[in-house]
C-alpha cells in the first residue's frame, strides 16, 4: 500500500493535522500543523518533519468569520501540495466519544455516524466538531476511506465493576456508565513504556494526562483498568475550565435554591470552573504561575492536591505502583505541578530528582525512589495515523499495545 494518511483532529476552535507516509510508519509525519483560534483570529502553524516552518501560502485568507467548513477543502489543496508525488488515500479522526459499541477503530459509513450523533449530549465540547470534519471531509473528497478513533476505546478492558455507578440498574444497562477519555494518549504511553520502563512497562502504572483537559489512567500489563473521568469528561481532576469531580449535590442546590437552568450549569461547569474559576485569572498553568496573585497560587495548590488525591484512590485498583507518567501540555512542561503532586505522595516513596525534573528529563525520580517517575511527551495523531492504516489495510480492532 503506497500513498499517505490523513490525520484529523477537530476542536471547537482548532484543527490540528498530521500527514504519514503509509510505508514509513515509524518516522515523524512529514506535515504536523494547526489552525488555532477558529472563528475569532484564525492562526496557522505547521513544520515538516525536519522542523521547517511552512507557510499558509496558497489557501485563502484565515479570516475572522471562517469556519471548520471553510478550512478543510482548501487544507486539503494545501497538504497535496506539501506531500508532492504522494496521495492521501485514507483519513483518520479523532473521536472523543464511541460509547461502549467500540473497544477499537472503525470505518465510517451511515450507521457509524448515526451512533456518534446520538452521543453528542456526553460530549459536547468535542463530539460535534469531530462529526464535523468527518462530513466536511465526505463533501470534499466522497470516496476517500474514513476512520474513526475514539477515546473512549481504550478504557473498554476494564472490568464491569470499574465501570459502573451506584445507580438503578436500568440506567446502568441505558448506558450510564464510566467510559473514560484521552484514551488515544493513554493508547500512545502504553505503547512507548517498554522503551523506558523495560520489564516494568507490564506493571501498576498510573498515567497522568494533565493539559486544559485532564485525566489519570491507572495501568496493569499496559491495559486500563481504572481511570479519572466517567460518563462525561467533566469527571475526576480539576480542569483549565472543568469542575472535575462534584458533589452532584451542588448541581441540585444550584437548579433549586437558586434557579439555574440546565444550560446555565453546563456553562458553569464547562466553562467557568477548574483554574479560570478558582484564580479567577486564566485557565492556563503557565500564565498562573507566572502570576503573583494569591488565587493563582491556590489555584495551582487546589489541582496539585486533587491530583495527588485522584492518583493515591486509583493506586489502589492496580495493587500499588510502580511507576507514574506525566503527560500532556502541563504534564510534560511545569516542572512545579509535577513536584507539587510527587511532594503529596512522599508517603508512598516517590522522590525527584529536582535538577531532571526543572529540565523536563525523560526520568525525573531520585535513584533512591521506590516509584519510578517518567516525562513522555504523547502523540495522539500517531496512533490514529497506525488505527487507519491498520483498518484500511483491512485489520480491525485496536492495535496491541506492544
Amino acid at each position: 500500500m503506497t500513498g499517505a494518511i490523513l490525520v484529523l483532529n477537530a476542536g471547537s476552535s482548532s484543527l490540528k493535522f498530521a500527514v504519514y507516509p503509509v510505508a514509513d510508519d515509524k518516522k515523524p509525519p512529514l506535515v504536523r500543523g494547526k489552525i488555532a483560534g477558529i472563528g475569532s483570529a484564525p492562526v496557522f502553524s505547521a513544520h515538516d518533519r525536519t522542523g521547517q516552518a511552512l507557510r499558509w501560502d496558497k489557501g485563502p485568507p484565515l479570516c475572522p468569520d471562517t469556519d471548520h467548513d471553510a478550512l478543510i477543502p482548501p487544507l486539503l489543496d494545501w497538504l497535496k501540495i506539501q506531500i508532492g508525488d504522494l496521495t492521501i488515500i485514507a483519513a483518520g479522526h479523532r473521536v472523543v466519544h464511541g460509547g461502549r459499541d467500540f473497544d477499537g477503530p472503525a470505518r465510517v459509513n451511515d450507521a457509524l455516524m448515526a451512533k456518534l450523533d446520538r452521543l453528542v449530549p456526553l460530549a459536547p465540547l468535542h463530539q460535534p466538531h469531530n462529526l464535523a470534519a468527518i462530513r466536511c471531509v465526505s463533501r470534499a473528497v466522497p470516496d476517500l476511506p474514513q476512520v474513526a478513533c475514539f477515546d473512549t476505546s481504550f478504557h473498554r478492558t476494564q472490568s464491569p465493576l470499574a465501570q459502573m455507578f451506584a445507580l438503578p440498574r436500568e440506567l446502568t444497562d441505558e448506558g450510564i456508565l464510566r467510559y473514560g477519555f484521552h484514551g488515544l494518549s493513554y493508547d500512545y504511553i502504553a505503547r512507548t513504556l517498554p522503551s523506558h520502563l523495560g520489564d516494568r512497562a507490564n506493571g501498576r502504572v498510573i498515567v497522568a494526562h494533565l493539559g486544559n483537559g485532564a485525566s489519570m489512567c491507572a495501568m496493569k500489563g499496559r491495559r486500563s483498568v481504572a481511570t479519572s473521568m466517567g460518563f462525561t469528561a467533566l469527571d475526576g481532576l480539576m480542569m483549565g475550565q472543568r469542575c472535575g469531580a462534584l458533589d452532584p449535590g451542588v448541581v441540585l442546590y444550584l437548579m433549586q435554591q437558586k434557579g439555574m437552568s440546565a444550560a446555565e450549569i453546563s456553562q458553569l461547569l464547562y466553562e467557568r470552573s477548574g483554574l479560570l474559576g478558582v484564580s479567577g485569572i486564566s485557565n492556563d498553568m503557565a500564565a498562573l504561575q507566572s502570576s503573583a496573585a494569591p488565587r493563582a497560587k491556590e489555584a495551582i495548590a487546589l489541582f496539585c492536591y486533587r491530583a495527588a488525591g485522584e492518583l493515591a484512590q486509583l493506586a489502589a485498583s492496580i495493587d500499588g505502583l510502580d511507576a507514574i507518567v506525566f503527560t500532556a501540555g502541563i504534564g510534560e512542561n511545569s516542572a512545579l505541578v509535577r513536584a507539587r503532586i510527587c511532594d503529596h505522595l512522599l508517603w508512598m516513596g516517590v522522590r525527584l530528582d529536582t535538577a531532571a525534573n526543572v529540565r523536563n528529563a525523560p526520568r525525573i525520580n531520585a535513584v533512591w525512589s521506590e516509584i519510578d517517575v517518567l516525562v513522555i511527551p504523547t502523540d495522539e495523531e500517531a496512533v490514529i495515523a497506525q488505527a487507519t492504516r491498520m483498518i484500511k489495510s483491512g485489520v480491525s480492532g485496536r492495535p496491541s499495545p506492544g
